[in-house]
């Protein structure tokens, strides 16, 4: 009877942490920071995009997609952009005047961007 409080005890402890990480809760979401193999970054938060060109505005959101009209001030402007996620770390991104002719544009592969790294130097002491 210990045991079977134990492992309930530690799955719940490891329901929180999980719950509290938002790498780790939305992997299987769109949401997130997300590059392409061009250098082109774009991030997802819910229906707030920050597009590739580096404008902040809102689109369509779908746990699994995601459609914007790309505003007037980026590339491509008053095109739509469809997104749609394959798994949690690779995405299907194509920019078009209408979804049929998405469907007949070729596909840009995205992918999540690795974690940011900070280098701080730090002070060399004497030896």
């Amino acid at each position: 009877m210990a045991r079977g409080r134990w492992t309930l005890l530690l799955g719940v402890a490891a329901s929180a942490i999980l719950g509290l990480s938002p790498g780790l809760a939305r992997a299987d979401a769109i949401d997130g920071n997300w590059c392409s193999s061009e250098g082109k970054r774009m991030s997802i938060e819910g229906p707030a995009i920050v597009t590739p060109a580096g404008t902040a505005t809102q689109g369509n959101y779908s746990r699994h997609y995601f459609t914007y009209q790309v505003p007037a001030s980026d590339p491509g402007a008053g095109q739509t952009v469809y997104m749609a996620l394959l798994n949690e770390n690779t995405m299907h991104f194509t920019m078009a005047s209408d979804a049929q002719k998405a469907q007949q544009t070729a596909v840009e592969v995205w992918h999540r961007c690795p974690p940011a790294v900070s280098l701080r130097l730090l002070p060399q002491t004497a030896s």
